[in-house]
């Protein structure tokens, strides 16, 4: 039988989605480099380096066999417990929100590992749990607890869009791990009826300010509804094909706040069109299809939640981002996956990644063992 001149390593990676996904982190390149106003620094290249960076870092990632993720569930989530801890004791603040922390090389969100670590963590604890008591409250109380934990430490910084991905991912997969739905239903039930209570309580003024804009944005154009406002004025101005490459007036003029983070998909709208949008929304499906299939052909049930938890975490990112960019959700700042600039949401999405594609690679390899 001939052997193929391609490394074994290099031939099994899952490219059918990499080489589409690298192509959205060219686009996001190119419009992070238009947002500079045609200038690489500081945004577009240091978004290539991350993503090259990072996507060597989820190949290693894809090799470590299934056992030894199992055994650093707990370990991980207690170091990024640990962390997000020392944010509130020694974190730097930043536009009014203390959520990071200088390690002198780079800065890092710890806030940010907990998105993929609550899946993990709780991944491992449904393994443990005999499926006949999953419906039990011993399925209930100490996911609870574990999910609460990190949410609480975060709604603190205040950092309210990373709390509700948090405790979206750690949901999900409580969800996908078999508890009875009508504990789900009566949960937003009840949640329908605490809302009102914590948005005079426990919401920060620019929190409830934000939820009012969202109920009627044109309320304060010129103040706290600029934003979505802005926003939608750039999407819809670019029309079907856009308005080309580095000619979007409201990015450049300064029309449009926070182009190259959290409205960045404004930004490329504006210049890329609906055809760019449609291209971003394709690569988003491929990847999120891809993971949910690896899901579903897991034999076991620690790599189907975890497969299935990741690529649901990166759907979160993505369907809030979109939502809040065309005035469909209030604005909590959350970053667009591969597109905004951003170490850290790169960072945690990649980790995301890597780790699908652990699971991925423990299906040709039944034994999880490398």
């Amino acid at each position: 039988m001939s052997r193929s001149i391609v490394p074994d390593t290099i031939a099994r990676q899952p490219w059918q989605v990499l080489i589409p996904l690298a192509a959205l982190v060219s686009l996001g390149s190119a419009v992070l480099y238009s947002a500079a106003g045609g200038h690489l620094q500081p945004y577009s290249l240091n978004h290539v380096l991350r993503f090259c960076v990072f996507l060597f870092a989820a190949v290693m990632l894809s090799r470590v066999p299934r056992d030894l993720f199992k055994l650093a569930a707990y370990p991980i989530y207690g170091a990024i417990l640990f962390l997000l801890v020392l944010v509130e004791l020694l974190g730097a603040v930043g536009g009014g929100s203390q959520r990071w922390l200088n390690l002198g090389f780079m800065t890092l969100q710890p806030s940010e590992l907990m998105k993929p670590g609550i899946v993990l963590v709780l991944a491992r604890f449904y393994d443990t749990l005999p499926a006949s008591i999953t419906a039990s409250w011993r399925g209930l109380v100490p996911a609870g607890a574990l999910i609460g934990l990190p949410a609480v430490l975060v709604m603190i910084q205040p950092d309210l869009g990373t709390a509700l991905a948090i405790c979206f991912g750690g949901v999900v997969t409580m969800f996908l791990a078999g508890l009875p739905l009508w504990w789900f239903l009566s949960a937003v039930g009840a949640a329908a009826v605490v809302a009102p209570i914590a948005f005079f309580t426990l919401l920060h003024d620019y929190q409830r300010n934000r939820v009012l804009v969202f109920l009627d944005p044109e309320s304060d154009p010129l103040g706290t509804g600029y934003h979505i406002t802005q926003s939608k004025i750039a999407i819809g101005s670019g029309g079907f094909f856009g308005k080309g490459f580095g000619n979007g007036s409201q990015s450049h003029l300064d029309y449009l706040p926070e182009s190259h983070t959290d409205f960045v998909f404004a930004t490329m709208s504006e210049e890329w069109g609906m055809l760019g949008g449609l291209f971003v929304l394709t690569v988003f499906a491929i990847l999120l299809s891809w993971g949910l299939r690896v899901a579903r052909n897991s034999t076991d049930r620690f790599s189907r939640l975890l497969a299935a938890g990741m690529a649901l975490t990166i759907f979160f990112y993505v369907a809030i981002n979109l939502m809040m960019v065309m005035g469909l959700a209030p604005v909590v700042g959350i970053p667009l996956p591969f597109m905004s600039h951003g170490g850290s949401s790169m960072m945690t999405n990649m980790i995301c990644v890597g780790t699908i594609m652990a699971v991925s690679r423990w299906q040709r390899r039944p034994s999880g063992l490398s």
